[in-house]
């Protein structure tokens, strides 16, 4: 394949090599929107994981990963006769078009927050235009497939839209305590039922993601980044054992837990 087209071109060229039905890969031959759906949201969080570690390479590496899902579902609808990878990008330019217009029209727009706000309305007209399903609902259309943090998150701010919120973090934060008592009591009952218990922890969850959303923060990332804390110090506490001879499943979790602040100690220390 020549090297003097341009990079997205070729990139569309190998993709309708792999899918030739003469001399292609049986693989992708065999694949289809919904085997290479997994793949298309794998590729997404490793370009995330990619940012979270600042690794420049790697994102680079990850974005053409996640292009190249792209190109694989826009030729396999070129060859069912619905779109092209071209009409896609022409559907995507359109669409940022019309909900920048105040870039790209004379619309004025004080600050990134009424640019959030005009870009939902924007977005609950299209979806009412396009007669989506329940559109009458300011909850539609917020994919199902999402995490469910952010997808409880997307959930919260679509509510927020028409009223339904409490506007400050404290008042979710007090909705999070009662949460966690009535955990609690769930938990010491005498005869404890699993399916009350789940309730209550998703519940507990959902309370939690607001905070987080009312604090300007996003559940996704916060617990990420929380996942991420605890593997390094667990990491410490498996590395301070090794140097002693021993491993956790051999310690006492006194001993864990002391080894832990001290790793609490460490990263505090290296700010």
């Amino acid at each position: 394949m020549t090297h003097s087209l341009p990079p997205i071109n070729r990139l569309r060229g190998v993709m309708a090599r792999l899918r030739d039905k003469s001399g292609g890969c049986p693989w992708d031959l065999e694949q289809n929107f919904a085997t290479i759906a997994p793949y298309t949201i794998e590729e997404a969080y490793e370009v995330a994981d990619a940012i979270e570690r600042n690794d420049m390479a790697g994102l680079k590496e990850e974005l053409g990963d996640l292009l190249f899902q792209v190109v694989f579902h826009a030729r396999m609808a070129e060859e069912a006769g619905q779109f092209d990878f071209d009409d896609v990008a022409a559907a995507l330019t359109d669409k940022m078009i019309r909900r920048h217009p105040h870039v790209f029209g004379d619309t004025r727009i004080r600050d990134s927050a009424h640019q959030t706000e005009a870009w939902e309305t924007t977005k609950a007209k299209e979806r009412a235009a396009k007669g989506k399903g329940d559109d009458a609902s300011a909850l539609a259309n917020v994919p199902v497939a999402l995490p469910a943090l952010t997808r409880a998150q997307k959930i919260q701010q679509r509510a927020a839209r028409v009223g339904f919120d409490w506007g400050e973090p404290l008042p979710a934060l007090d909705k999070l305590a009662e949460e966690v008592q009535e955990l609690r009591a769930e938990l010491t009952s005498g005869v404890r039922d699993k399916a009350r218990v789940d309730e209550e922890i998703g519940d507990l969850l959902f309370a939690a993601v607001n905070v987080a959303r009312l604090a300007d923060g996003d559940a996704e990332t916060a617990l990420r980044r929380a996942t991420a804390k605890f593997e390094r110090r667990f990491r410490d506490i498996e590395a301070a054992l090794a140097a002693q001879g021993k491993r956790p499943e051999t310690s006492t979790l006194a001993e864990m837990d002391a080894l832990w602040d001290a790793a609490k100690q460490k990263e505090r220390a290296g700010r």
